[in-house]
């Protein structure tokens, strides 16, 4: 890899992950300025729609088979619950926990459910790397302190929301030689918008004056900056710098949640979140390592 002709990709993935953290704190904002279901609506709308000129752009093809598309609808079924789970949370607990809790057991999730569902194998490193990461899990949840207390209105909608994520990236990750990931993306957004649609009727989105400007600045933040912009910075910049190397960046969600959630709400940080988050950090580069000899191959 050319470290110069890839900086431009590296600070675009940085720039991505930090938008991706404080949309946890935008989308509190949001909630708390409407109702979960209208939230999860626009939330989904927006990107839908700030992904059709994007698609243009790329000019991204649009070609998949039957299998493609029932999987883009599954994954879409999936973001939909996801996105209300992610609302409810926030109405009920803190941005910096939300944004820390889902993106650091999201990857261990994944590992786990890849190989007990795909029997993947993992080999003695990754082994540990797993064990590491449960420990990080266990002082995030903060189960030596205060024991199954994290199941609670405060956690377990966040919890819920890092297992349903978990199906999502398997999902993409078994869906992508199948299909352009702009695409995908642009037809995942718009089957979880219609949905959200569905149950968010009742409560009268498209009354657009029935909502103040703090809910729409913040919506707008959430549905455009971080559904559409930075997932466009994250593909492009992924296959750039390669697929193994996005996890360690996901870990940089986390400081854009926790640093604006203390700045917007006064959330404390907490020690416990910050040794479990730093512990899933270590797990994902340890579980992502490649061997030197794997690495002399590659350059071969």
């Amino acid at each position: 890899m050319d470290n110069k002709n890839n900086t431009k990709y590296f600070i675009g993935m940085i720039i991505a992950m930090l938008i991706w953290g404080v949309a946890w704190t935008a989308g509190k904002a949001a909630v708390e300025h409407s109702n979960i279901q209208v939230s999860s609506f626009w939330r989904y709308f927006i990107s839908f729609l700030g992904m059709i000129p994007v698609v243009w752009y790329l000019k991204s093809s649009f070609k998949t088979d039957v299998v493609g598309y029932i999987y883009m609808i599954i994954a879409g079924l999936l973001s939909s619950l996801f996105s209300y789970l992610f609302f409810a949370g926030l109405s009920h607990g803190q941005a910096g926990y939300g944004g820390t809790m889902v993106t650091s057991l999201v990857p261990l999730l994944t590992y786990f459910l890849s190989i007990m569902i795909f029997g993947t194998k993992v080999s003695a490193k990754q082994m540990i790397a797993l064990g590491v990461g449960i420990f990080g899990a266990i002082i995030l949840l903060r189960i030596p302190m205060d024991g199954l207390k994290f199941l609670n209105l405060n956690s377990i909608y966040f919890l819920v929301c890092a297992f349903v994520w978990s199906l999502v990236t398997i999902i993409t990750q078994k869906v992508s030689s199948r299909v352009n990931s702009m695409f995908y993306t642009f037809v995942v957004f718009g089957v979880t918008a219609f949905v959200n649609m569905i149950f968010a009727l009742p409560y009268h989105p498209f009354d657009i004056s029935s909502y103040d400007l703090v809910f729409w600045f913040n919506i707008l933040f959430v549905g455009l900056l971080s559904g559409t912009f930075s997932t466009a910075i994250f593909f492009v910049s992924a296959s750039k710098i390669g697929a193994h190397n996005t996890g360690v960046f996901m870990f940089i969600v986390p400081l854009g949640a926790i640093l604006s959630s203390y700045f917007a709400y006064g959330e404390k940080i907490v020690p416990s979140t910050i040794i479990g988050c730093l512990l899933s950090f270590v797990a994902v580069i340890l579980f992502n390592q490649k061997s030197r000899l794997k690495k002399l191959k590659e350059i071969k």
